[in-house]
């Protein structure tokens, strides 16, 4: 099994990129999504930390996003708690899909957290820091200063390009996207 994984800025792209492959993918932050909707043990541990905060089962993101914003360490206690499960998710996907050609990891803080192999195809998705911005304000639970703590959180983009295998220009376009898809497909397979 080839294992890409998708590397690059909030914002830049990379979900749409790893769906444009056509082969399983692992997105962390549904996973994430669902442990705050459906997980009543991981509610149990983050409202033990901050019982006055997190409250509310599903998990409310405004009552995390709060928690973050009073005290910017709290943002990398959570992370802990959620990683974890994340990680056990991660792998259960893989057994599930080993039989298949590719998998996509779309993983905001893959190599931060070690949960590459040395053997993953890495792959950049390159994108205006303008048209970033620009798309992460559509988002309806936009909030500049949480995206702040999640950036200073993850590896410089530098460093994840110069990493990268290759790289993928997102214009946002699907014809941009398309075009650094296909030409990858092409030579890893």
């Amino acid at each position: 099994m080839i294992r890409i994984a998708i590397l690059g800025d909030i914002g830049s792209g990379k979900s749409y990129v790893s769906n444009k492959f056509g082969y399983p993918v692992f997105n962390a932050d549904n996973e994430v999504s669902k442990i705050y909707k459906f997980n009543k043990n991981i509610f149990k541990e983050l409202n033990k930390i901050f019982p006055k905060d997190i409250t509310s089962f599903p998990i409310n993101k405004k009552e995390i996003s709060n928690v973050i914003l009073i005290k910017p360490v709290n943002l990398k206690k959570i992370i802990r708690i959620i990683h974890k499960e994340v990680r056990k998710k991660l792998i259960i996907f893989l057994k599930k899909n080993k039989l298949k050609k590719i998998v996509i990891l779309d993983i905001p803080l893959l190599l931060e957290n070690k949960l590459n192999n040395k053997k993953d195809i890495l792959i950049f998705i390159d994108a205006k820091k303008n048209k970033i911005t620009k798309n992460l304000k559509k988002r309806p639970n936009f909030n500049a200063k949480i995206i702040k703590k999640f950036r200073d959180l993850q590896l410089p983009v530098s460093f994840k390009k110069k990493k990268a295998h290759y790289i993928i220009k997102n214009n946002f376009t699907s014809k941009s996207v398309n075009d650094g898809v296909n030409k990858v497909l092409k030579n890893i397979l």
